[in-house]
């Protein structure tokens, strides 16, 4: 008997596929609970217009992605802390500090997606790794300077 899954079925396949299943199975317990439809020539077609539609969708999510990656390429940022002995700033530049920033200049990007793996403590230039999308990473030039006396 031949499936089209709605949903993800352990130790069976994940929802949209087609499968192959023993006619009990499929009639006592996945047709019952709506894990599963007919695979007939109607939601066959219409299982590969949502595949196309899912594939352009996230085609267009990843073009969007890579602009916002090169226009954060293009935005260098700098911002000015205290700083003590050697360079050393008192408290740190956190994800969350890089975000507010890239707001003020026009990019509005989530601090989750901001991969700073620890708080930059001290002054210079950095680059920092930003996830846009599965496949983009974007990167954030951040200029940390000391604050005039």
């Amino acid at each position: 008997m031949k499936l089209i899954l709605r949903e993800d079925v352990e130790n069976l396949g994940k929802g949209g596929e087609l499968v192959e299943v023993k006619p009990g199975y499929g009639r006592n317990f996945l047709l019952p609970r709506g894990l599963a439809v007919l695979a007939n020539p109607k939601n066959v077609r219409e299982l590969e217009h949502q595949k196309a539609i899912a594939t352009a969708k996230a085609a267009k999510m990843k073009a969007s992605a890579q602009a916002v990656a090169k226009r954060l390429a293009e935005t260098p940022i700098t911002l000015v802390r205290k700083v003590g002995e050697q360079d050393k700033l008192y408290g740190s530049v956190t994800a969350m500090d890089v975000a507010e920033a890239l707001a003020a200049r026009g990019l509005q990007i989530d601090r989750r997606s901001i991969d700073l793996a620890e708080p930059i403590k001290t002054t210079g230039d950095f680059e920092v790794p930003v996830k846009l999308h599965s496949e983009v990473v974007g990167k954030a030039k951040v200029k940390v300077e000391a604050e005039p006396a």
